[in-house]
């Protein structure tokens, strides 16, 4: 089974295997969608920052020590059938509107918008109308960009492409990039029918050298953008020698080489996922093993690695794609996997904080409108011992 068509059939089940009284309904499709239902407790180090949120992704802190929320918005019901290539059922078609968004936080969790009414779009109503929208966003000097993971016609949104926008003082936006020209244009070494999006669903995008650097997640590639002249450079295709990896978060390391690590085929093994190094040269390489659904990476000001795993370890599932299953793992100095924290849902996200907080989206995808959070993680708190199992 393709790997994007496996993860959602297993996300819709592990949905579906909620009581029906905390699933709640999509504005846009009327389609069955869990409400945040009182899951086991996230271990005692994580605090709810900020709520409201309609399927918040990416973080970064700004210039001023604001944080900056990607959220994919509410989805929408503009079909383009019959007007391109789509998406193949049960994942597709597609659906389009314009309510995604990227907020800031306030010290005390309060959301104002920075740019609003950016196209978002859901999945087939048969696979639960998930939705995409601002994947995620990084800053070069002073100026925010943000990289679009919901445009192209083959989203329901055929007049914003996919790629990566600049975000003007006012508020208005300006595409620098356009990603779906561009990966049509460059197809990848390893493409899989099934599992192919044509306008691409990039996840993430991270500032490397005075570049932006995306992860092309669904063709599998590396690619990089000038912010001043909006060129579009192929670092690396990732399928020619790791076959289809779904490349998703990065992160710039302590020395000066780009962090990438992926989500992985179906099914979805756990420690199955790797960390990869890029050199500003282009040379990839293997840095850590044995992680699970990646979604996150950030380095704290001590030089260590965190790693976000969606939902990962003792989940039961051969794909491990159960809420509250989310969790926070730090590297050691020996390769070893150090558990930071516990008990996230659907997580998407993390950058840590001017004062060493780490902040974590949660419930990333499969809720309500209003139901995504912010985290705080203090990291500093070693977890409880477990309690050993009765005899």
């Amino acid at each position: 089974m393709p790997r994007f068509v496996a993860l959602i059939v297993a996300l819709v089940l592990a949905l579906a295997a909620l009581p029906a009284s905390l699933v709640g309904t999509s504005a846009q499709e009327a389609t069955p969608v869990a409400a945040p239902p009182p899951f086991p407790p996230p271990s005692a180090n994580v605090s709810v920052f900020a709520e409201g949120l309609d399927n918040p992704r990416g973080l970064e802190f700004g210039p001023d020590g604001t944080l900056y929320v990607a959220e994919g918005g509410q989805g929408g019901t503009t079909s383009t059938e019959g007007e391109c290539e789509q998406v193949v059922p049960p994942v597709g078609p597609y659906t389009g509107g314009v309510n995604a968004r990227i907020s800031i936080l306030d010290a005390g969790g309060q959301r104002t918008s920075v740019a609003e009414g950016l196209p978002s779009t859901q999945l087939s109503p048969t696979l639960g109308s998930l939705v995409s929208g601002v994947a995620d966003i990084a800053f070069v000097d002073e100026t925010l960009y943000y990289l679009l993971a919901s445009g192209g016609c083959s989203h329901g949104n055929p007049d914003v492409p996919n790629g990566v926008f600049r975000v003007n003082e006012d508020g208005t936006t300006e595409l620098v990039a356009d990603l779906s020209a561009f990966v049509m244009a460059n197809p990848t070494a390893v493409v899989n029918p099934g599992d192919f999006e044509p306008d691409e669903s990039a996840y993430g995008l991270e500032a490397f050298n005075g570049q932006l650097y995306v992860t092309e997640s669904n063709h599998g590639a590396l690619d990089a953008i000038d912010p001043a002249t909006g060129e579009v450079r192929r670092v690396m295709d990732m399928t020619e020698t790791e076959g289809h990896l779904v490349p998703t978060a990065m992160a710039v390391g302590p020395d000066g080489n780009l962090y990438v690590s992926n989500l992985t085929t179906f099914p979805m093994v756990e420690g199955a996922a790797q960390v990869f190094t890029v050199t500003p040269e282009g040379e990839l390489g293997v840095h850590a093993e044995g992680v699970t659904a990646v979604l996150g990476l950030a380095f704290d000001d001590e030089g260590r690695l965190y790693v976000l795993e969606t939902s990962g370890p003792g989940s039961g599932m051969e794909a491990p794609i159960v809420p509250g299953t989310g969790r926070v793992v730090r590297l050691t100095e020996g390769g070893e996997l150090e558990v930071v924290a516990t008990g996230l849902v659907f997580p998407t996200g993390m950058a840590f904080g001017p004062d060493g907080t780490l902040y974590v989206s949660n419930f990333g995808f499969g809720f309500p409108p209003g139901a995504g959070q912010v985290v705080m993680i203090d990291v500093s708190a070693p977890l409880p011992a477990a309690t050993p199992e009765a005899p």
